[in-house]
């Protein structure tokens, strides 16, 4: 069961009998600004959490008290020459397609600020959870250089593709009520319990088959944007993987007997926490 720190930005945790995995980023001296430590840490994370079947859902959050992630850690780049912006992309794709790749529902607790690739961090989540005093935004304009994480093309698939321009060209900081009326964020959580509100959504997912939270997952990305019969082609394709395992057989037997399911999905996960 993957559990503990990822270099020195990173820390996963295991809640809910080990159903949820907390993705905490842990810099928070620096706001969580994305260094090449920090990107690296990410990544690796993310590609233990991906290989691990117990995982029913993902939660993303920050220690840092005013930030959920400022974006790419401009110090750091300050001195960059172009050999080293070079060397340092890849493993800014790898951290932020890390996160987009993960197989289970994903949530982003976003406080404070979530700006440039902070933001695209909880872009690539499936849901994002915002405090109140949560600011949005992409300013990577103003400072030269354009959304690399995914946020050029994340953006116009959550909320548009004239609004995403607009936000992007623009670079505004966006405050959390107008992030929720335009799209950005999903839901508001009362001020301060940003955490404790994502997490009890995770709890509601994470009571369902960890085989179909992830195949519907699929399907959802797998379809979207594409045409209808693809999209239905690909929906089969989810629903043969659900309909054929242990997971259905429990589900039906639960309804039919009136009782909570015993995913079989969570069954050996549910064993190695009772032995540790």
């Amino acid at each position: 069961m993957i559990e503990g720190r990822f270099g020195d930005s990173i820390i996963v945790r295991r809640l809910e009998r080990g159903r949820i995995a907390e993705l905490v980023l842990d810099r928070p001296h620096a706001m969580n600004a994305v260094s090449m430590e920090l990107g690296a840490s990410l990544a690796a994370a993310t590609a233990a959490l991906a290989g691990d079947p117990s995982v029913g859902v993902t939660v993303i959050t920050s220690t840092a008290e005013r930030a959920f992630c400022v974006g790419a850690d401009l110090k750091e780049r300050r001195n960059y020459t172009e050999s080293d912006r070079a060397r340092a992309r890849p493993v800014s794709r790898a951290a932020y397609a890390g996160v987009l790749a993960l197989p289970m529902p994903v949530i982003a607790a976003v406080h404070g600020y979530a700006l440039g690739g902070g933001y695209e961090l909880a872009l690539s989540c499936d849901v994002i959870v915002a405090d109140p005093d949560a600011v949005i935004g992409l300013p990577e304009t103003a400072v030269g250089v354009i959304p690399g994480g995914g946020g050029t093309q994340l953006l116009p698939r959550r909320v548009g593709a004239a609004r995403a321009a607009h936000l992007i060209f623009s670079g505004r900081r966006v405050p959390a009520v107008e992030a929720l009326e335009l799209g950005l964020v999903d839901t508001l959580s009362p001020a301060g319990e940003v955490r404790a509100a994502a997490l009890g959504i995770a709890r509601a997912y994470a009571a369902n088959s960890p085989v179909a939270l992830r195949a519907a997952k699929r399907a959802l990305r797998l379809g979207h944007g594409g045409d209808l019969a693809t999209g239905l082609e690909v929906e089969d394709a989810a629903w043969h993987a659900v309909a054929f395992s242990a997971d259905w057989v429990e589900g039906v037997e639960a309804f039919n007997e009136k009782r909570q399911p015993n995913w079989p999905g969570y069954r050996d996960m549910e064993s190695i926490v009772t032995e540790h």
